[in-house]
């Protein structure tokens, strides 16, 4: 049983690291951890790239997310925790990618892609916490570290059991961590509001 494991960690990791912001930021003469807040992922990409870019930037990081999900399910569809842990290592991937000198984005939206593989109740209810915030604060961060805290917290309310909590362990911590510098731009007030007025 531990190859699958293995294999899915793996396949899943590489899939992570195809950054499509570092991809089409590239492909616009623009390495988008230059600009803006540096980051890989697809907010600083609607700030830097525009609407239109960013939105090949958000297909790329679900589809992925997709991929890596429904790679772990063929492995080995019995055992649901081998896709976890394609889906944890696509984060991962996203986060620190082999390809670009491990430097990559914060793998908000690639966890809500894989989230909603392992269980779309829990992934519609933090979409609708990080919409509400983010139209009230107009912060993509703290919408995003909000909904990684209270992922553990819904997969004890809805009884997912420990294979589960320890993925949304790890992915909170991970997200939170990701977002340390946004944490601090937020105490200080200087946290770059979202504006999608930028074409």
């Amino acid at each position: 049983m531990v190859i699958p494991y293995i294999i899915a960690a793996l396949v899943g990791y590489l899939l992570g690291g195809i950054n499509s912001a570092i991809i089409v930021g590239k492909l616009s003469g623009v390495d988008v951890r230059e600009h803006g807040s540096k980051n890989a992922g697809l907010t600083n990409a609607v700030r830097v790239l525009g609407k239109k870019k960013a939105l090949f930037v958000l297909l790329g990081d679900v589809l992925k997310g997709v991929l890596a999900c429904v790679f772990g399910i063929v492995l080995a569809p019995d055992t649901p925790s081998v896709m976890l842990l394609a889906g944890l290592m696509c984060v991962i991937g996203h986060n620190w990618p082999v390809y670009f000198g491990f430097k990559g984005g914060k793998g908000a939206l690639t966890s809500v892609t894989v989230l909603f593989f392992a269980d779309y109740r829990i992934a519609v209810i933090l979409i609708g916490v990080f919409i509400l915030l983010v139209a009230l604060t107009r912060y993509v961060s703290l919408g995003s570290m909000t909904g990684a805290v209270l992922l553990p917290v819904f997969g004890i309310v809805f009884r997912k059991g420990l294979d589960f909590f320890i993925f949304s362990m790890i992915l909170a911590v991970m997200l939170v961590w990701r977002h340390r510098g946004n944490i601090q731009r937020l105490i200080k007030g200087e946290e770059s509001k979202l504006d999608l007025k930028k074409k």
